[in-house]
């Protein structure tokens, strides 16, 4: 009779053994899965992120332009018609074509400055064109230079510039190269006029 319960006393002590194994290893079991996922989903995490960094470095080095989402495109301040943008483009080439592209810049300001002052006209040609007694504002509009310029890709950009509202010129409404001006048109300037600034060749006045 004691063998009999020993026996039963074995099998349960057996059957309980074997289910804590089986627990056991349902455990192991899960933490090993749950480590393999978070390291395969490091693994791709850093492989998405190697990705997108060759992606990068490849349409950079190919020369496209990578623009972050967040950077604004620059919208003009000025909407001119094509006759007033040619206008705008030959008064500066004529007037500033040996200054650099800010000398350039400081010119397309002048013309523009005039387009908002009530004193001159309301468009760049009728500025550009204007003659105050008979004489011209802009001395290329009569000498052939306005006419007959070659547009340069270095204005193009000191008025594109200008158009974006870029203006250094402090508000100035006129300019004169001294050294190549009339000694009574300088004289005009110099009683009439408040001098701002010199600039390249040219001195600029409000």
């Amino acid at each position: 009779m004691y063998k009999k319960y020993l026996t039963k006393l074995l099998l349960m002590s057996m059957i309980f053994i074997t289910s804590w194994i089986c627990l056991k290893e349902l455990q192991i079991n899960r933490i090993a899965a749950t480590q393999a996922f978070r390291m395969e989903y490091l693994t791709v995490t850093e492989e998405e992120k190697k990705k997108s960094f060759l992606e990068v470095v490849a349409c950079v080095a190919s020369g496209q332009r990578v623009v972050d989402y967040e950077v604004l495109e620059k919208t003009k301040k000025y909407q001119l018609s094509e006759q007033d943008y040619d206008a705008l483009l030959r008064i500066v080439e004529a007037e500033a074509g040996g200054e650099d592209e800010d000398g350039k810049l400081l010119v397309a300001n002048v013309v523009l400055n005039r387009v908002n002052n009530e004193n001159f006209p309301d468009t760049v040609t009728e500025v550009v064109m204007q003659k105050e007694q008979g004489v011209a504002q802009f001395s290329p509009t009569v000498d052939g230079r306005f006419q007959n310029v070659k547009v340069s890709q270095e204005t193009y950009e000191a008025v594109e510039r200008a158009l974006c509202g870029e203006d250094i010129s402090q508000g100035a409404l006129y300019f004169c190269a001294r050294k190549k001006a009339d000694s009574n048109k300088i004289q005009w300037f110099d009683q009439k006029l408040t001098r701002l600034f010199s600039y390249g060749n040219h001195e600029f006045f409000l």
